[in-house]
């Protein structure tokens, strides 16, 4: 009886495993619109008749939305790239996953990966988008919050005073590491690797605004007046 009942949940497994598979396709391709949604440029050509990606730094981001056009529009250009990544990473819980295991967490970095990548690359904005840090934010939020957020204060604290997004990114994003692993004393391989991959993604993606800092070109970003384009 234990071996009927073994090669009928044999049988079972190797029925859902392909659905499965689909399932979550599916929900890495949802997290890749998600990112896609390119709301600077929508709401730059929506209410100001410009496409930010024209000037300033040609990136399609709140930063060069600040930077460009104000905080008025700055605000919900951050807003909704924080709540687009949020959400790609939630769609792990979609699945019947456990809660902490190692596969939903595993389905959490790839859908962190594919929201970032459609911020990069959208689909919906000719393939032509920012740096995506406001989305990788967003989706780390979901995967260990309280670091995040504690990282998102660091940025607050450092753009505040140098008025350099750039620096106040990297700061944050190397923090991340310092955080899981020094701070919360976090041993879960996987963890430790993605906080790691996440600082070093903003700095390769930051690396002309590293060398402008060096040069002391970088343009400062003010809350209270547009800048300068470039």
């Amino acid at each position: 009886m234990d071996c009927i009942t073994l090669l009928r949940g044999t049988r079972l497994k190797s029925h859902i495993e392909p659905i499965i598979m689909v399932l979550n396709f599916v929900l890495l391709l949802v997290a890749y619109l998600l990112g896609s949604i390119p709301s600077a440029v929508w709401i730059g050509r929506k209410f100001y008749g410009i496409d930010v990606r024209e000037h300033g730094s040609h990136n399609a981001g709140a930063t060069n939305t600040l930077r460009v056009l104000g905080p008025r529009a700055a605000l919900p250009v951050f807003s909704m790239d924080i709540l687009k990544g949020f959400l790609a990473v939630m769609l792990a819980y979609l699945t019947d996953y456990p809660a902490g295991s190692n596969a939903i967490f595993n389905l959490k970095i790839a859908l962190v990966a594919a929201a970032v990548i459609g911020h990069i690359l959208p689909i919906f904005a000719g393939f032509r988008g920012g740096k995506g840090v406001a989305t990788l934010a967003g989706a780390a939020l979901g995967v260990y919050p309280l670091a995040v957020l504690l990282c998102l204060v660091i940025f607050a604290l450092i753009f505040g005073f140098t008025h350099y997004v750039s620096l106040g990114s990297m700061s944050a994003g190397v923090a991340f590491p310092i955080l899981v692993i020094g701070v919360f004393g976090e041993r879960s391989w996987s963890l430790v690797i993605f906080s790691i991959l996440i600082a070093l993604l903003l700095l390769y993606t930051h690396r002309k605004n590293i060398q402008r800092l060096l040069n002391q070109s970088e343009s400062k970003v003010y809350l209270n007046r547009k800048s300068k384009p470039q």
